[in-house]
């Protein structure tokens, strides 16, 4: 409860100055228009060429009134070797969907066969890194997350709850571009399921994300990621998520191809049901591919 209280209030004082940020941004306007000169506030974009890095959410938005249709895939891992096409003959999907409502909030749910989880979540942009009359030198998005697995009772005899096939998580998003060609992100992350496996494990995960990505030129980029979770939270032989890859842009798409050691494509799975192992090959080839529709056109 006590986290969450704490939760509760940086939402509040990032809300304050997302308000602040507007403010000023009007008082300047008016001053500058009372002095007869003109000057504009430079948002930075597309530090990152989707609104997911790999797993991880990106720091960007998707675009007012366009529709986000995403197929993602994470085949089984590569130490299967011949025998299992390394990985190619196993499979697991995520089917999604993201709509921008405005070009600071979006909201997106999916269908995973990984546990057979549906998930739904809302993300908004708070501050927005910018140039000139309102100077912010990072963006900031707040993410909420709510998953439910619909996977038959192991033991169908037992009083099951419905509570407990969900789970819920929290990221601040905190990242900044730093040139056309670099952006680097970092999301404290809060999961809290409502059911574990053991005692070993707590119903309440605090972790760190990092990620970056470099751009090598107008529809090529290389992306990578790293969740650090906090020690003597997870139970024995579950491991931190690395991911690596390669996103490409070909007009209405974007592919992104990766390696990465997490089966589950969303934040409570990646975060603390990691298992594989790099060093052992314990590595998935995956995709997503990104199709953007426009639904809405934006009002001038």
């Amino acid at each position: 409860m006590e986290l969450l209280k704490k939760i509760y209030r940086v939402g509040m004082l990032m809300i304050m100055a997302a308000v602040h940020e507007q403010a000023i941004a009007q008082e300047g306007q008016e001053l500058l228009s009372l002095l007869g000169r003109e000057e504009t506030t430079e948002y930075a974009a597309a530090s990152f060429k989707t609104n997911r890095v790999i797993n991880l959410h990106s720091l960007e938005s998707t675009a007012a009134g366009i529709l986000d249709v995403k197929i993602s895939h994470r085949f089984g891992f590569l130490s299967g070797g011949v025998y299992e096409l390394f990985g190619l003959d196993e499979s697991t999907i995520r089917l999604g969907v993201d709509y921008g409502i405005s070009d600071r909030l979006t909201i997106g749910a999916g269908r995973s066969s990984y546990e057979k989880t549906y998930d739904g979540y809302i993300k908004y942009k708070i501050l927005r890194q910018s140039t000139g009359l309102v100077n912010m030198p990072v963006t900031v998005a707040i993410l909420g997350t709510a998953a439910i697995t619909t996977l038959k009772w192991t033991d169908p005899s037992r009083d099951n709850l419905f509570s407990s096939r969900m789970s819920y998580a929290t990221q601040l998003i905190i990242g900044r571009k730093f040139s056309n060609g670099f952006s680097l992100q970092v999301s404290p992350s809060w999961v809290h399921r409502n059911l574990v496996a053991t005692y070993e494990e707590k119903n309440d995960v605090i972790a760190f994300g990092f990620a970056g990505r470099v751009k090598l030129n107008k529809r090529l980029s290389v992306n990578g990621e790293y969740i650090y979770v906090l020690p003597n939270q997870l139970a024995e032989g579950f491991r931190n998520s690395l991911s690596f890859g390669i996103d490409i842009e070909t007009g209405g798409h974007v592919f992104q191809l990766h390696f990465t050691n997490s089966t589950s494509m969303i934040e409570p799975g990646f975060i603390t049901e990691t298992v594989g192992q790099w060093g052992k090959g314990e590595i998935h080839f995956g995709f997503n591919i990104s199709r953007v529709f426009t639904v809405a056109k934006p009002k001038i």
